[in-house]
């Protein structure tokens, strides 16, 4: 943890640090292991009793917290989950705006700490207010889908789920430079940012070398699976995707999806050749009686966990 009198970490945390953990839970009138267990769910390192590390900011926080469960806005059993994928997201963030900010400063990040804080202080207004924004316009049209629906529906809702992933990865990391596998990261996920949100899909996240989506209509997953593969052929830059594609129910907690259709869309992946889109039973079945598709039934696959797995290849028509 950064020293306490360090003027970068005044800036970014909103004031001087100033309390114990004991004083931050008596203060937000909150147990001392309640405070300690959200504290580590959100993935923060654990702190001695007499570190002098907190700030009003934290202890507003705890309150927020503990005000939100009172009001039953956050069950108490899912308070820590709540608080772990908050942190996952927000750490990802986090990471990459550090980044952002060290290329902008140069040098100054490390030699400079009291310009470091100056520009800090100047810079997080701003981002607060842009990360706002897009935080409302995500809820706005992730209510207006939900409206849409004649009711509420099941907790299992039914989608298309999707994974991409970028066939030699591997060698690419053994091969490329940090400098040129950061670029070709981010050419890659540019362009399945564009293309799934052009085709009315989600990005749910991405790992390394795989994106992970989900589609409302199989027609829609079919659109961004065969769009994807046709636009990464046209950057030469870029190495070709496999994907696979599953209709079903899925467990969708804090922002991922979980379940037999996203085991099964992952499989079909693996099976996939380079340049290709593998798809399930149910997705096969819709798409029939779309005339832009081709599908070709390969059989029945082994593949781990699953018995006799089938799969298509989606093609579109000639």
């Amino acid at each position: 943890m950064v020293a306490p009198d360090n003027p970068v970490e005044r800036a970014l945390l909103g004031g001087e640090p100033r309390y114990r953990k004991a004083d931050v839970a008596r203060l937000a009138g909150v147990e001392l292991a309640r405070a300690e267990r959200l504290w580590q769910a959100m993935g923060f390192a654990h702190v001695a009793p007499e570190a002098v590390v907190f700030t009003d900011f934290d202890v507003d926080a705890m309150r927020t917290v503990d005000k939100l469960v009172s009001a039953e806005v956050i069950p108490p059993e899912l308070e820590t989950a709540v608080a772990r994928s908050l942190a996952q997201t927000m750490s990802r963030l986090a990471e990459w705006q550090l980044g952002i900010f060290k290329a902008v400063l140069g040098d100054t990040f490390a030699t400079d700490i009291e310009t470091t804080a100056e520009v800090a202080e100047a810079i997080l207004p701003v981002m607060e207010n842009l990360q706002g924004y897009v935080w409302r316009r995500h809820l706005s049209a992730i209510a207006a889908r939900e409206l849409d629906e004649a009711d509420t529906g099941p907790e299992e809702p039914t989608v298309v789920v999707g994974f991409a992933d970028i066939v030699g990865y591997t060698r690419l990391v053994r091969d490329y430079s940090e400098r040129e596998l950061a670029r070709l990261i981010d050419d890659f996920e540019d362009l399945v940012t564009r293309v799934i949100a052009e085709n009315h899909g989600r990005i749910v996240k991405t790992v390394g070398d795989e994106v992970l989506f989900v589609a409302d209509t199989v027609r829609d997953g079919a659109e961004i699976a065969l769009s994807l593969n046709e636009n990464v052929a046209r950057e030469p830059d870029l190495p070709p995707l496999r994907i696979g594609l599953a209709h079903g129910t899925v467990l969708a907690r804090f922002g991922d999806v979980y379940g037999s259709t996203v085991n099964i869309a992952s499989r079909l992946t693996t099976l996939a050749r380079p340049s290709s889109v593998l798809v399930d039973r149910e997705c096969a079945a819709g798409l029939r009686s779309e005339s832009d598709f081709l599908l070709t039934s390969l059989g029945p696959n082994k593949v781990s966990g699953f018995r006799g797995l089938r799969a298509w290849a989606l093609r579109r028509s000639e």
